[in-house]
């Protein structure tokens, strides 16, 4: 199992991935964190993407896909998290580190850390 940031999320959703991520995304099966679908909500808000939250597509995508809660425990990694940051994307990180699966992110910040799983 991935764990997808939103960004890539969105990117699979457009079929904008680059070669690597597509072929590392068709070969395991896809997990968010929670926020992800908020921080989607809160990107069309602010008119920063245009998605259709009612779409067929993205109901089912969202179906078919592990959603992690933003727990206690997943909060307690938080705490031992090597970059500060985003809070969505420090809840993204923790929920890898919670759950033992790798990150898939083009995230400079994240990538730099050395506590977060990421995918190869």
């Amino acid at each position: 199992m991935l764990n997808l940031d939103t960004h890539i999320l969105l990117h699979a959703l457009a079929g904008n991935l680059t070669t690597a991520e597509n072929n590392l995304l068709a070969s395991d099966t896809w997990g968010i964190s929670d926020i992800v679908i908020w921080e989607i909500s809160k990107l069309v808000q602010l008119k920063r993407i245009v998605v259709d939250l009612n779409d067929p597509v993205l109901t089912q995508l969202l179906a078919n896909i592990q959603v992690w809660p933003i727990t206690l425990e997943v909060c307690r990694q938080i705490h031992k998290l090597d970059f500060r940051g985003d809070p969505a994307d420090e809840i993204i990180a923790a929920t890898s580190m919670q759950h033992g699966v790798p990150l898939v992110t083009r995230d400079a910040i994240i990538r730099k850390s050395r506590v977060v799983p990421f995918a190869p």
